[in-house]
């Protein structure tokens, strides 16, 4: 059985709807088990974002994910993340759950492991591709290897009325005020990159 892993952080719910298609994408492969988990919020932010009710909403949505752990990430053949922007790179969140990780990456236990990214921001150039481009580098140095979305099999990613991913990563676009939500294009590119990660995964770890 070829493990993986669906790790993301969701203050809104826009990542967690697309890491909840790229499980599913992931899942379409045969001999493949899945398993999506959540990346804690820091308790400062959850009090400071308490009486907006959208975030409220949201975390109460996802409040039966069980939380990451390091562990989960040894567990897995295959990762695919779900990282919002935060001016143009990962989030604080997601940034401690990898620095805490230091034993993993001492050890070399993360090295082989297949990994993608899915992200979402709030305008088209807010960080579609430095979000993703920037998570590569600790990805790196943990030894993870990187798959995206290549043209020949996505060419939907050339149309100019959409986004729904780009060569490096499954994305969306959430808006200023966080009123989008992720279209079934982008639900697409995700499930894409859930099933690729998994074929890739299964190829090396199968």
């Amino acid at each position: 059985m070829t493990t993986v892993l669906v790790p993301y952080y969701s203050t809104f719910g826009h990542i967690y709807t697309m890491m909840k298609a790229a499980a599913e994408g992931a899942a379409e492969v045969p001999g493949v088990e899945v398993k999506i988990v959540r990346i804690e919020e820091f308790e400062a932010a959850r009090q400071a974002m308490s009486g907006q009710d959208a975030y409220v909403q949201a975390q109460e949505m996802q409040k039966d994910i069980p939380v990451a752990t390091h562990e989960d990430l040894k567990w897995a053949d295959g990762i695919v993340w779900g990282i919002p922007t935060r001016y143009g790179t990962m989030p604080a969140q997601i940034k401690q759950f990898l620095d805490t990780a230091g034993g993993l990456w001492a050890n070399g236990e993360l090295e082989g492991k297949v990994t993608g990214i899915v992200t979402s921001t709030g305008s088209i150039h807010g960080g579609q591709e430095t979000t993703a481009i920037t998570s590569l580098i600790p990805f790196l140095h943990f030894g993870m290897i990187y798959v995206g979305l290549p043209y020949g099999q996505n060419p939907e990613q050339m149309t100019t009325d959409g986004i729904g991913g780009s060569p490096y990563a499954a994305s969306t676009v959430a808006g200023p005020d966080g009123s989008n939500q992720p279209d079934e294009r982008d639900l697409t590119m995700a499930r894409r990159l859930g099933k690729r990660v998994a074929h890739v995964a299964q190829s090396i770890h199968g």
